[in-house]
Order: structure tokens, then C-alpha cells, then sequence
């Protein structure tokens, strides 16, 4: 057993089973997240948190508060690892289980309200965003709009080929019929 292991051997068989339980109840939030939004708490009243985890709740969000240590190691366990790396400092994490820019659109617009709360980072379906990254998740439509957009544009050129090959077919209809009543006339 090498050092790395004995000093995390050690260090699980000296955390708590509260602390056990934290980690792991955040590793399976984070394994199921699609995305996490990391946040900066400070200057939120407790009355502040309460209706911003309220509004989170409404759309089937999670927001977590725990140690920036606990978070790593639940990172590392999730295979997340690369996380860890954004966990500095006092931070709430919100997770998103669905949409993934659904957690970073109505965090940025409670920052543009409050002036609270800045986004330090997120992670999306396993990679890293800055907050400008975070920013411009937020920015784009919703999935459904996204989809329908995507069948549009795949929808135009069939529709075009359609028009175009009923001209071809109206087209050669009627020089049938015109040669079929030239032969009619001159029988």
C-alpha cells in the first residue's frame, strides 16, 4: 500500500459517520447531475438562501451548501475529479438533474436582481465551464426550442426538394397530356 492510499484510509476511518453520509449523499447528486453550477454564498441571508432554494426546488433543482474538502472528495468519487479544482473558498453548489441550462439561467438571473450570488464555475455532463461559460449556458434556449430549431432547419431543404420534385412531376404530367392530345388530334 502506497502512502497516497494509508492517508486516505485513515483520513475516511477518522471522518464521522455525518461526514461519511454528506459525502456520499453528494456523490450520487453529483453522479446523477447533469450539470452543477458552483456559486459564492456570502452576503445571503439565511432568508435569501431559503427563497433562492425555493425557486430552485419549483424547477427540480437542488442547491447544496457543504465543505469545500467533503465536495472534493465526493467529486473524486463521482469521477469527477477535474471539479475539485473549482471548490475554493466558501461555495453552494446547484445541481441540475434535467435541462442542463436551467440551473445556470435562473442563477444568473437572481444575480442580475440581487447583485448576489456570482457564479465561480459549473460542471456540464462531466467537463468544467468558467463563469463566462456558465454565462453563456444561460443564454441559450431551452431544449425543446433547441430541437425544434434543428428540425426546421433539416425540415427547409426536404421541403424544397419536395416542391421541386412535384414542379418535375406536374411538369412531365402535363407534357403527357399535351402529347397524348397532339396524338388524339391527329388520329
Amino acid at each position: 500500500m502506497n502512502a497516497v492510499s494509508t492517508e486516505e484510509a485513515g483520513a475516511s476511518m477518522r471522518a464521522g459517520p455525518r461526514k461519511v453520509d454528506q459525502v456520499e449523499r453528494l456523490r450520487a447528486q453529483l453522479g446523477r447531475a447533469t450539470s452543477a453550477i458552483v456559486t459564492d454564498y456570502r452576503g445571503l441571508t439565511v432568508a435569501q438562501l431559503s427563497e433562492l432554494r425555493g425557486k430552485l426546488r419549483a424547477d427540480e433543482l437542488e442547491y447544496v451548501v457543504v465543505k469545500n474538502t467533503l465536495a472534493r472528495r465526493a467529486a473524486q468519487e463521482a469521477g469527477v475529479g477535474q471539479f475539485s479544482s473549482v471548490l475554493v473558498g466558501p461555495v453552494g453548489l446547484a445541481l441540475g438533474y434535467g435541462d442542463l441550462a436551467r440551473p445556470a439561467k435562473i442563477l444568473t438571473d437572481y444575480y442580475r436582481q440581487n447583485r448576489r450570488l456570482p457564479v465561480v464555475a459549473g460542471l456540464v455532463e462531466g467537463r468544467v465551464i468558467d463563469a463566462d461559460g456558465v454565462r453563456q449556458l444561460s443564454e441559450l434556449p431551452p431544449r425543446a426550442v433547441l430541437l425544434s430549431m434543428l428540425a426546421g432547419t433539416i425540415q427547409s431543404p426536404l421541403t424544397t426538394l419536395a416542391g421541386a420534385l412535384q414542379s418535375i412531376l406536374s411538369t412531365f404530367a402535363a407534357t403527357l397530356d399535351a402529347y397524348r392530345e397532339k396524338l388524339e388530334a391527329a388520329a
